[in-house]
């Protein structure tokens, strides 16, 4: 039936009348009102007694697909699904359906349509089932329906409603003439209904569960591939476009149903590709694990290496070999689970062959005949085949099977100066991004497979490839692969991961492979690398501090637990240390990676210096120990522990301690006051019970943590260590004790009573540690129901008694120790004030002088009576005459010398304070000795006229 073209008949004898505005509307929704009975159809459709009319049928049923050919309208929805789903069932004996069948389909591709805003939210439900059964109609048989179906569920992405038809015309045939008042009522009906908006549809066929419906139809299409294939694009659709579809799909075991049917017999050579495409959507968009694990079974991988090979095989076009890539890519992700079955299925074998073609000469029939030209997708194979490697390395038993296949050689081979390997095969970008791959799979195959590493001697293919980094020649990378990250126009990228696969090798900590090391010069070239890039004027980047890291670290592990490297390590190693201990904590959180060279730099101290006194003494000299607290003092609560570690063992030099008294940071803090204040610093973080001066707030829990009263009800076995025990190794108190140990707890410049307070603790944590432990036994012997004998239950009473007058000694003499301060600080305060009124009365004796000078300078009389009382005063102080002889003559005294001088802010005389000493002037006759000196006497002001 041509639904697009509508017959119309004229009687020209018949004059048309218009009626008016509102008779015509009435009229037309008179007419709908009567089309719209959707339930007579279907009892039409369904009434026994009109079971057998099928051209009453067909003749109602296309006049309803003519009259909704713009589109169903929501509320006919139910009504619509019900005639799908008879026309579906009289298809099986009427083929005549089918076309009403295809056409109603296709009307369902277009925009459902709505007379009202609220028609959306009204009618949502009965468009989730309108379209959950418009999956199920997949059941019928006949291609032509099957293949509407299919088609309508892409339109839903692909096309909208044609804007011809919304506007009342048909876009198959000419415009009517305007004289045809039918077809003006009809577009002005059409007018008043809106299309649904575009994400409504798609919103609720993920409700719908069509998704599903259409995977699973996929078993009743085996013999029409043409229609698969259609099916197969539309789940291509669905599953890239909404995560909901994709778990539906992994519901209905989806991935595990594409890889099955991805090998069947196609001619137009797209199942595989659409199938690959939906296993890259579902693993994208969908629950990666539930792919993988579907895709797991033995079933699945035996598809996957038969679609694999078959592309290997006959991939001719770019696109073919996409595709193969494509397939390894999910073979690579299969592989991470640990339940998957390709080593079982000999896949895992071959794609271990194809790995080290060409590099290794094999009578594997699989690369009898394969060739590569290295183009850019044979490239990104050989890299995805590299990776793959290191993929399966977690599987003992991949790793005998790459021993079997040589892997190791094919990898080392990859190892060479490019100069050295750049005519194995053109194109050196290429060459370089497999070396670089190829080391970055050594890095974790090699510890796995040191044997093999050692057999064919690794060390030495990295020590020269190493040697060739440093040298300085025209090479220039070409950056252009991730792992050649920042070392574009340079060989950073090669000694990047070169230096990587080094520090792997040496962190299995095999000593006969640290010992090859040491005796090629490792440590010397690894100093000198360090060196020349610290004169290099290049800024730093990420790239070059991980390289410095990483061969710090690889420094460490070689003279860990060897006392002759240590001395290899010697001055020069030493310089290289505190070098980098200089540059501090300021770029810790640059983001550059500074913090983890920090922490290297301490290891290599820790690891290379301590313990060999000749490098100790030296480091010392150097100001080792003043940089690793100015380290402590800057550095972020997270380096603690490795510096403080540090310094404990560096304080079995007996040198050590000296230095560690007489440091002052800038501020002027001393050690032991740094080393209190980190203690405080760490109990807060505990949460440990402390009162407002820092003193022990509860006797019988002096140094416990809140997180361990938390666990007070747990029972350990006997081979676990408990909290108490554990927390020795969890934080900072033990160590800054030990060193307090060394230091000793008596004359620690820089403390005040607060500090004393805290040091007080500290000098007590052994023992407070000790009677932790032993109350941490009888609270589990407790919890465990066992009663200790008599007398060791008197001995843990005694033991606790013990540790609770332990405690309380400490609260007392730090009780002790706030009373002495509070006393002092009462007497500084008295004598504070005792200053500060001689001060005041200095001013008041100052301001009587000057008083006294400005009444004589002012008033004449005063001046008078003032010199008559000095007059006075002298002749009272004269001594009297021994003898009576001596009384003739006359004797004076006067001012003899100046004892000393004191200027002040007053003005005039009295800003001038001298101290004067009388002497006599003794005549013939006087005695000898005469009388005795006086003292001193201070006069305030001197005058010149006086």
């Amino acid at each position: 039936m041509d639904s697009g073209r509508v017959a119309h008949r004229r009687k020209p004898d018949i004059p048309v009348i218009r009626p008016r505005a509102s008779d015509e509307s009435q009229h037309i929704q008179q007419v709908n009102t009567k089309s719209l009975e959707l339930s007579k159809v279907i009892r039409l459709l369904e009434d026994p007694l009109t079971a057998n009319l099928k051209e009453r049928h067909l003749f109602v049923l296309k006049k309803l697909l003519k009259r909704s050919q713009i589109g169903f309208l929501l509320k006919e929805l139910t009504g619509i699904a019900k005639i799908l789903n008879i026309c579906a069932e009289k298809v099986k004996d009427h083929p005549d359906f089918v076309p009403i069948l295809c056409e109603a389909l296709k009307i369902c591709g277009l925009p459902f349509l709505k007379e009202r805003a609220s028609d959306e939210l009204n009618y949502a439900q009965d468009v989730v089932e309108f379209l959950s059964h418009m999956g199920c109609l997949m059941r019928v048989s006949d291609a032509e329906v099957r293949q509407q179906i299919v088609e309508s569920v892409k339109s839903f992405y692909s096309s909208v409603a044609p804007k011809q038809l919304l506007d009342g015309t048909d876009h198959l045939s000419k415009p009517k003439p305007r004289t045809f008042h039918s077809d003006n009522r009809f577009s002005r009906l059409s007018l008043r209904l809106q299309p649904t908006s575009p994400g409504y549809r798609l919103q609720l066929l993920e409700r719908s569960g069509l998704a599903q419906t259409l995977l699973l139809s996929m078993a009743a299409l085996e013999n029409q591939p043409a229609i698969k294939l259609q099916l197969l694009q539309t789940l291509q659709i669905l599953s890239s476009s909404s995560d909901m579809n994709c778990v539906l799909i992994l519901s209905a075991r989806g991935a595990e149903t594409i890889c099955l049917h991805m090998n069947e017999p196609d001619p137009s050579g797209q199942i595989l590709l659409r199938s690959s495409k939906i296993l890259w959507n579902l693993l994208e968009r969908g629950s990666k694990e539930e792919v993988t694990a579907q895709l797991s079974s033995m079933e699945c991988v035996l598809s996957l290496k038969e679609a694999f090979f078959h592309q290997l095989m006959n991939s001719v076009r770019q696109s073919d070999l996409q595709l193969t890539n494509d397939l390894l890519v999910i073979t690579t992700l299969i592989a991470e689970n640990p339940n998957s079955l390709l080593i079982e299925s000999s896949f895992a074998r071959q794609l271990v062959v194809l790995a080290t073609f060409p590099e290794l000469k094999s009578n594997n029939p699989l690369v009898h005949n394969l060739k590569l030209n290295f183009s850019n997708e044979d490239l990104k194979m050989k890299k995805l085949l590299l990776n793959l490697l290191v993929v399966m390395s977690k599987d003992l038993a991949a790793l005998q099977l790459y021993k079997e296949e040589r892997v190791m050689p094919a990898l080392l081979a990859f190892v060479k100066p490019p100069a050295a390997s750049s005519e194995r095969r053109p194109g050196s970008g290429g060459q370089e991004e497999l070396q670089l791959q190829a080391l970055a799979t050594l890095a974790t195959i090699a510890p796995l497979m040191l044997d093999d590493y050692k057999s064919c001697q690794g060390n030495t293919h990295l020590l020269l490839l190493l040697d060739w980094c440093v040298k300085k020649d025209a090479h220039f990378s070409q950056g252009h692969s991730f792992h050649a990250t920042g070392g574009r126009g340079s060989k950073k990228a090669q000694m990047r991961h070169c230096i990587r696969v080094l520090r792997s090798v040496v962190s299995s900590g095999e000593d006969s492979g640290h010992q090859s090391l040491c005796d090629q010069g490792i440590m010397n070239r690894l100093l000198g690398i360090l060196m020349q890039m610290e004169a290099s004027p290049d800024e730093e980047d990420v790239v070059t501090v991980e390289i410095k890291s990483d061969i710090l670290m690889i420094l460490s592990m070689l003279c860990e637990n060897d006392m002759h490297r240590k001395e290899l390590f010697g001055s020069e190693g030493v310089e290289m240390a505190v070098h980098f201990l200089r540059k501090g904590s300021s770029r810790f959180y640059s983001g550059l990676g500074h913090n983890k060279l920090i922490l290297s730099t301490v290891d290599c101290v820790w690891s290379c210096i301590v313990g060999c006194y000749t490098t100790e003494d030296y480091f010392l000299a150097k100001e080792g120990a003043f940089l690793l607290l100015d380290l402590l003092s800057s550095s972020p609560r997270c380096g603690h522990c490795s510096i403080l570690a540090t310094l404990l063992e560096l304080c079995d030099n007996r040198n050590t301690l000296s230095h560690i008294l007489s440091w002052r940071d800038h501020s002027g803090q001393t050690a032991p006051r740094l080393l209190l204040q980190l203690w405080r610093e760490e109990e807060e973080e505990l949460k440990v019970s402390r009162n407002q001066h820092g003193g022990i707030a509860d006797p019988q829990r002096p140094i416990l943590s809140l997180y361990q009263q938390e666990d007070t009800q747990l029972s350990f076995p006997a081979n676990v260590p408990s909290a108490a025990v554990l927390e020795i190794s969890e934080n900072l108190r033990s160590k800054i004790y030990s060193i307090f140990c060394k230091l000793g707890f008596q004359d620690l410049p820089g403390l005040s009573a607060e500090h004393y307070v805290t040091l007080s603790i500290v000098r007590g944590y052994l023992d407070f540690k000790v009677g932790e432990v032993w109350e941490e036994i009888i609270k589990e012997l407790s919890l465990d129901s066992v009663r200790p004998i008599s007398p060791d239950e008197e001995a843990l009473s005694t033991i606790r008694e013990i540790a609770e007058d332990t405690a309380g000694r400490v609260a007392a003499e730090q009780n002790s120790i706030l009373e002495q301060q509070e006393k002092e600080e009462i007497g500084e305060e008295e004598l504070m004030y005792k200053e500060i009124m001689s001060r005041w009365k200095q001013r008041e004796l100052t301001a009587k002088s000057w008083d006294s000078y400005v009444s004589k300078t002012s008033n004449y009389e005063i001046l008078k009576e003032v010199k008559a009382q000095r007059e006075k005063y002298i002749e009272s102080s004269r001594p009297k005459p021994k003898y009576e002889d001596a009384a003739v003559h006359h004797t004076e005294h006067f001012v003899g010398q100046v004892m000393s001088v004191e200027s002040t802010d007053a003005q005039g005389p009295a800003g001038a304070k001298l101290m004067l000493a009388r002497a006599p002037i003794k005549t013939v006759g006087q005695d000898v000795a005469g009388p005795t000196t006086q003292d001193p006497e201070y006069f305030s002001t001197v005058s010149a006229k006086d």
